[in-house]
C-alpha cells in the first residue's frame, strides 16, 4: 500500500499533492473499513464472548452454535452499528495517518518516493499511525463489546443506551476504558501488519512488475498475513481489553493478571483461531477495497 501514491516529497507542488492523498486515504481507508466488517463481525462476535466469558463456552465453535441458536443471524451480528463505526472511524485515520507517516519516514530517510521504502519503514510508519487510529477506535470498540456481551450480562441495551449509562455513571472518561489494552494492541500490531502486508506484496511480486499490479487475488492473500501477523502478535492485549471494557473497569495488570490466574496463559489466547478465520478474510477485503478505491480515485483525480 502506498499511502504516498506518486508523488516525490521534493516537488514543489508537494502540499496539494499531499492533501489529495490525504483526502483519498480516507475514503479509501472508508470502505476498507466497510468491508470488514460485513465480513468479519459474526466470528469478531464469537472471538468478543469466547474472551469475555472462557468458562461459559468450551470453544468458540460452541459459542458460535449456541449464539445462532439463541440469537439468530442478528446475534452474531450484534454491535454492528457501533462496529461499523469504530473499524470505518479507525481505517480512515489509520490509512490516512499511514499516507502521511510513510511520507515522513521517507523524508528522514531521505527517499524521493514513498515508493523506495522498504517493508520495515512501512511497518514503523504503520505503528506510529496507529497511535491517531486508538483514540478513536477505543470508544467506538468498548460499546461494541458491551452489545456483543449483552445476553451473557443479562442485559437488554442499544447503542444510545449503552452511550447513556457510560456517560451518566463516569462521564466522558468512561469511554475510554481500556485505551492502554488499546494502545498495547494497536501499536505493535500495526507494525506486524502493515509489515508484513508489504512484505507479501514484495514477495508475490513478479520481476518487472509493480506491487500495485499484483491483482485481487494476491493483494487478499497478502492482506490476510497482515492480518493473522497482527492478531497472533498481539492477541493476549486485546483479551484484556476485551475483559476491561465489557465489565467496566480495572487496571491492565490487575486484569491480566485475573486473566492467567483464572485460566492460565491459555486463557490469553482464547478464541484465537476463530479470531484468525475471521482475519484472513476480513483483512483480505479489507485490503482489496482499500486498495481498489485509491486505484479509482487517483484515476478520477
Amino acid at each position: 500500500m502506498h499511502g504516498g501514491g506518486d508523488d516525490k516529497t521534493g516537488d514543489p507542488t508537494a502540499g496539494a499533492s499531499h492533501f489529495k492523498d490525504g483526502i483519498i486515504d480516507l475514503l479509501a481507508g472508508t470502505a476498507g473499513g466497510i468491508a470488514n466488517v460485513y465480513a468479519g463481525q459474526p466470528l469478531d462476535t464469537v472471538k468478543v464472548k469466547v474472551q469475555t466469558f472462557p468458562n461459559l463456552y468450551s470453544n468458540w465453535v460452541v459459542c458460535l452454535k449456541d449464539t445462532y441458536k439463541l440469537d439468530g443471524i442478528r446475534g452474531l451480528y450484534a454491535g454492528t452499528l457501533p462496529a461499523l463505526a469504530a473499524n470505518v472511524a479507525e481505517n480512515a485515520v489509520l490509512f490516512t495517518a499511514y499516507g502521511y507517516c510513510q511520507k515522513t519516514i521517507a523524508t528522514l530517510n531521505g527517499l524521493e518516493d514513498v515508493k523506495q521504502m522498504t517493508p520495515l519503514e512501512n511497518a514503523f510508519s504503520g505503528s506510529l499511525a496507529a497511535v491517531f487510529a486508538a483514540t478513536v477506535l477505543c470508544p467506538t470498540e468498548l460499546v461494541k463489546c458491551k452489545l456483543q456481551a449483552a445476553r451473557e450480562m443479562k442485559q437488554k441495551c442499544t447503542p444510545f443506551s449503552v452511550c447513556r449509562d457510560i456517560m451518566k455513571t463516569t462521564g466522558v472518561r468512561g469511554f475510554f476504558v481500556g485505551m492502554t489494552p488499546t494502545l498495547a494492541r494497536e501499536v505493535p500490531g500495526y507494525f506486524f501488519f502493515f509489515g508484513a502486508y508489504e512484505t507479501c506484496r514484495y514477495l508475490l511480486t513478479a520481476e518487472g512488475q509493480k506491487k500495485d499490479e499484483i491483482g485481487l487475488v494476491k493483494t487478499a492473500m497478502a492482506g490476510s498475513v497482515g492480518g493473522m501477523a497482527l492478531w497472533t502478535s498481539i492477541y493476549p492485549a486485546d483479551v484484556v481489553k476485551s475483559r476491561m471494557q465489557v465489565t467496566g473497569g480495572g487496571s491492565f495488570m490487575s486484569t491480566l493478571m485475573a486473566v492467567v490466574k483464572e485460566n492460565g496463559v491459555r486463557g490469553l489466547y482464547k478464541g484465537l483461531l476463530p479470531t484468525n478465520l475471521r482475519t484472513c478474510f476480513a483483512s483480505g477485503c479489507l485490503f482489496v477495497a482499500y486498495e481498489e478505491t485509491r486505484k479509482f480515485f487517483h484515476y478520477l483525480f
